[in-house]
């Protein structure tokens, strides 16, 4: 058995959807898991990592470091002493492989795959190029192409670790949980609009909960209002995994909890913007229903700010389209 080093180095959600990925290589071999500071905490719940290295990355991520060489050696001499045997680059189809895999080769990794449009030089000994499809059947391609498959007893969904799950703060159930927050803000709802779909929930009898970091403490407060109960800032990772996992269903936009949803089986109400794809990004093999208008003139421009007026791919959506999805994912999935 080799080591193999896996890279991606983006946020929790991009992380979780290389799950399946991570599990092929891991059915053969012992796997590594490079990531960025904004992925570690999905990193650590995912099935097949041996282990986590914990990198700040100046090539990816909103608001990345400057270039620092003392850190880069310190990566490079960390990657040595881990005894690597080949490394596969896991990127976003907008991110190109060849900074990490300059920095893998002088750490002396022999082996190197990646997804590439550009010319690799000397960079990578598996140049594999991408197909349409989904985040996790890109990651999975890549894997196969270096030759891991997943095990026939694995259906490839996401999924975190057993055993991992740290219940929240206990909670009367059944409940549905509510997300308004987005590190991408043009794929947020409208804290108004999103207070409306709490209260229209609450009116068809369902307890809800509104879900965030300490950072969204106001927002989770407003969207709650006085028909859910706020939970801003009161759940680390592993407990909102768990908050999630015995909700009837998820309302929330396209970001990390929608996939961690996912990975912990449940049913997912998605208010997914259209400035990326969502046949690349929806909540991947989990009951779902997408709202929100997917022709919208934003699609596809990868914007962080919504750039028209209204936010009108999710401000169109109505309390009503919500509460009948939300009832719809519950019926589904009832024993």
């Amino acid at each position: 058995m080799r080591t193999v080093l896996i890279t991606r180095m983006d946020n929790d959600g991009d992380v979780l959807l290389a799950g399946p990925a991570v599990r092929a290589v891991a059915a053969t071999d012992r796997v590594v898991l490079l990531v960025a500071p904004s992925g570690e905490q999905a990193a650590r719940l995912l099935p097949g990592v041996h282990d986590v290295l914990v990198w700040p990355c100046p090539w990816t991520g909103f608001d990345p470091p400057a270039v620092d060489r003392a850190g880069v050696n310190t990566l490079i001499d960390a990657l040595r002493l881990a005894h690597l045997g080949a490394a596969l680059v896991l990127t976003s189809y907008h991110q190109s492989p060849l900074p990490m895999a300059l920095v893998l080769r002088m750490a002396g990794i022999g082996w190197i795959g990646a997804d590439s449009e550009d010319y690799p030089g000397s960079l990578l000994d598996l140049r594999h190029r991408r197909q349409p499809g989904h985040e996790v059947e890109r990651g999975l391609a890549l894997a196969a192409a270096a030759g891991y498959e997943l095990p026939a007893t694995d259906d490839g969904r996401l999924a975190i670790r057993n055993g991992l799950l740290k219940p929240s703060p206990p909670q009367q159930q059944p409940y549905v949980v509510v997300h308004p927050g987005a590190s991408v803000p043009a794929r947020a709802g409208v804290p108004e609009q999103l207070r409306t779909f709490v209260a229209a929930l609450a009116a068809d009898g369902h307890r809800v909960l509104v879900t965030g970091s300490a950072a969204e403490r106001a927002l989770t407060k407003k969207v709650a209002g006085g028909n859910g109960t706020d939970l801003g800032g009161k759940t680390n990772y592993r407990e909102l995994a768990g908050l999630l996992s015995a909700a009837s269903c998820v309302v929330v936009g396209n970001t990390g909890p929608a996939h961690l949803a996912a990975a912990v089986g449940t049913p997912v109400v998605s208010l997914f913007a259209p400035v990326v794809s969502a046949d690349q990004w929806a909540p991947w093999k989990v009951p779902c229903v997408l709202l929100g208008d997917q022709q919208a003139s934003c699609r596809g421009s990868r914007a962080r700010v919504c750039p028209l007026p209204g936010h009108p791919c999710l401000s169109d959506v109505t309390p009503d389209e919500v509460v009948v999805a939300v009832r719809k994912l519950i019926e589904e999935v009832a024993p």
